[in-house]
């Protein structure tokens, strides 16, 4: 019984700091979303660079929070999940393909698809890359 008691109150304080996270997350977002309107056929670069700065920011967390860092239990769940994925927006991503493509932007709808795709997995990798190698030679240095 306490076992059971004790995992509910862990679940329910994980979703706390989730929900924490991702409430500043979409409020980061919309903030830069209102400084950058959108209408189609233009490219909605708002989104895109929201996403592809989501994507630097995961490959940095996720390194340092499970490469190096002996950081609390909430941390990665407020910041992983809760933060960087209230910020980024797959949602918007697919509602301005779909937007682009009915607004007969069909070549921008396919390169707003492609460039957030590859880009964005570039991101995590270079951001995953650039934070292994910085922390090896900050702390090797020593």
């Amino acid at each position: 019984m306490a076992a059971a008691s004790a995992e509910r109150r862990r679940t329910v304080a994980t979703l706390a700091v989730i929900a924490v996270g991702g409430a500043a997350g979409a409020l980061a977002r919309y903030a830069i979303e209102t400084q950058w309107a959108w209408q189609p056929p233009a490219f909605p670069w708002a989104t895109l660079a929201i996403n592809l700065l989501g994507c630097a920011l995961i490959g940095i967390v996720l390194v340092l929070l499970l490469e190096v860092a002996r950081a609390p239990w909430w941390v990665r769940p407020m910041v992983a999940v809760g933060l960087i994925g209230g910020f980024t927006t797959f949602s918007m991503f697919a509602v301005e393909a779909v937007e682009l493509a009915t607004a007969s932007a069909t070549g921008t709808a396919m390169i707003y698809i492609a460039v957030s795709v590859f880009a964005g997995l570039l991101c995590v990798w270079v951001a995953a890359q650039i934070t292994r190698q910085s922390y090896r030679r900050v702390w090797h240095s020593r």
